[in-house]
Protein backbone atom coordinates (compact mmCIF):
# COMPACT_ATOMS: atom_id res chain seq x y z
CA UNK A 1 0.00 0.00 0.00
CA UNK A 2 2.86 2.37 0.77
CA UNK A 3 4.51 1.54 -2.57
CA UNK A 4 1.31 2.52 -4.39
CA UNK A 5 0.57 5.58 -2.26
CA UNK A 6 -1.53 7.97 -4.38
CA UNK A 7 -1.04 11.69 -4.76
CA UNK A 8 -3.71 13.12 -2.48
CA UNK A 9 -5.13 16.58 -3.28
CA UNK A 10 -4.89 17.18 0.48
CA UNK A 11 -2.88 14.87 2.72
CA UNK A 12 -4.92 13.17 5.44
CA UNK A 13 -4.45 14.28 9.05
CA UNK A 14 -5.04 10.86 10.57
CA UNK A 15 -5.15 7.23 9.51
CA UNK A 16 -7.94 5.21 11.13
CA UNK A 17 -8.20 1.46 10.59
CA UNK A 18 -11.72 0.10 10.21
CA UNK A 19 -12.33 -1.44 13.64
CA UNK A 20 -13.57 -4.87 14.49
CA UNK A 21 -16.11 -5.43 17.23
CA UNK A 22 -14.27 -6.54 20.40
CA UNK A 23 -15.90 -9.98 20.19
CA UNK A 24 -14.66 -10.53 16.63
CA UNK A 25 -11.22 -9.13 17.51
CA UNK A 26 -10.88 -11.63 20.37
CA UNK A 27 -12.00 -14.53 18.16
CA UNK A 28 -9.67 -13.59 15.30
CA UNK A 29 -6.75 -12.50 17.45
CA UNK A 30 -5.90 -9.48 15.29
CA UNK A 31 -7.42 -6.67 13.24
CA UNK A 32 -6.13 -6.89 9.68
CA UNK A 33 -6.95 -3.24 8.99
CA UNK A 34 -4.95 -2.16 12.02
CA UNK A 35 -1.95 -4.20 10.85
CA UNK A 36 -2.09 -2.47 7.46
CA UNK A 37 -2.45 0.97 9.06
CA UNK A 38 0.47 0.33 11.42
CA UNK A 39 2.74 -0.24 8.42
CA UNK A 40 1.31 2.59 6.33
CA UNK A 41 1.48 5.25 9.03
CA UNK A 42 5.27 5.34 9.43
CA UNK A 43 5.77 5.09 5.65
CA UNK A 44 3.62 8.19 5.10
CA UNK A 45 4.37 10.08 8.33
CA UNK A 46 0.62 10.24 9.08
CA UNK A 47 -0.41 9.38 12.65
CA UNK A 48 -2.40 6.17 13.10
CA UNK A 49 -5.10 6.10 15.74
CA UNK A 50 -7.02 2.93 16.53
CA UNK A 51 -8.94 4.41 19.46
CA UNK A 52 -11.01 7.04 17.64
CA UNK A 53 -13.41 4.95 15.53
CA UNK A 54 -15.14 2.14 17.40
CA UNK A 55 -17.41 -0.66 16.27
CA UNK A 56 -20.18 -0.51 18.83
CA UNK A 57 -22.50 -3.12 17.38
CA UNK A 58 -21.54 -6.70 16.62
CA UNK A 59 -22.38 -7.49 12.99
CA UNK A 60 -22.58 -10.64 10.92
CA UNK A 61 -19.67 -11.29 8.56
CA UNK A 62 -20.34 -9.52 5.24
CA UNK A 63 -19.43 -12.60 3.18
CA UNK A 64 -22.48 -13.98 1.39
CA UNK A 65 -24.60 -10.86 1.85
CA UNK A 66 -25.91 -8.88 -1.12
CA UNK A 67 -25.21 -5.11 -1.29
CA UNK A 68 -28.46 -4.10 0.43
CA UNK A 69 -27.92 -6.64 3.21
CA UNK A 70 -24.34 -5.45 3.66
CA UNK A 71 -25.46 -1.84 4.05
CA UNK A 72 -28.14 -2.84 6.58
CA UNK A 73 -25.68 -5.06 8.44
CA UNK A 74 -23.20 -2.23 9.16
CA UNK A 75 -25.73 0.59 9.58
CA UNK A 76 -25.18 2.16 13.01
CA UNK A 77 -22.25 -0.13 13.76
CA UNK A 78 -19.69 2.65 14.34
CA UNK A 79 -19.21 5.49 16.83
CA UNK A 80 -16.61 8.19 17.36
CA UNK A 81 -15.87 11.26 19.44
CA UNK A 82 -16.55 14.60 17.71
CA UNK A 83 -13.61 16.23 19.48
CA UNK A 84 -11.22 13.68 17.96
CA UNK A 85 -12.28 14.17 14.33
CA UNK A 86 -13.76 17.67 14.05
CA UNK A 87 -12.21 19.55 11.13
CA UNK A 88 -9.82 16.75 10.23
CA UNK A 89 -9.24 14.84 7.01
CA UNK A 90 -9.49 11.18 7.95
CA UNK A 91 -8.07 8.29 5.92
CA UNK A 92 -9.91 5.02 6.55
CA UNK A 93 -7.89 1.85 5.97
CA UNK A 94 -9.44 -1.54 5.29
CA UNK A 95 -8.24 -4.79 3.81
CA UNK A 96 -10.93 -5.52 1.20
CA UNK A 97 -13.44 -3.26 -0.55
CA UNK A 98 -16.40 -5.18 -1.92
CA UNK A 99 -19.54 -3.01 -2.07
CA UNK A 100 -18.22 -0.16 0.06
CA UNK A 101 -20.92 -0.62 2.72
CA UNK A 102 -18.47 -0.81 5.62
CA UNK A 103 -16.43 2.18 4.46
CA UNK A 104 -19.60 4.19 3.82
CA UNK A 105 -21.02 3.44 7.28
CA UNK A 106 -17.72 4.39 8.93
CA UNK A 107 -17.36 7.54 6.80
CA UNK A 108 -20.92 8.65 7.60
CA UNK A 109 -20.14 8.29 11.30
CA UNK A 110 -16.96 10.37 10.98
CA UNK A 111 -18.57 13.06 8.83
CA UNK A 112 -21.53 13.21 11.18
CA UNK A 113 -19.10 13.85 14.03
CA UNK A 114 -17.52 16.76 12.19
CA UNK A 115 -14.66 15.35 10.11
CA UNK A 116 -13.98 17.76 7.24
CA UNK A 117 -13.25 14.96 4.79
CA UNK A 118 -13.03 11.16 4.78
CA UNK A 119 -10.98 9.24 2.24
CA UNK A 120 -10.65 5.47 1.89
CA UNK A 121 -7.68 3.27 1.02
CA UNK A 122 -7.91 -0.52 0.73
CA UNK A 123 -5.48 -3.30 0.04
CA UNK A 124 -7.77 -5.13 -2.37
CA UNK A 125 -10.99 -4.69 -4.30
CA UNK A 126 -13.28 -7.69 -4.63
CA UNK A 127 -14.95 -8.05 -8.01
CA UNK A 128 -18.06 -10.14 -8.48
Amino acid sequence: MANNWPDWPAMPDLILPVPLHPRRRRARGFNQSLLLAEHLGPATAIPVRSDILRRVRHTKPQIGLNPAQRAQNVSGAFATSPTAVRGRHILLIDDVFTTGATMLAAAETLLGAGASRVSAYCLARAVH
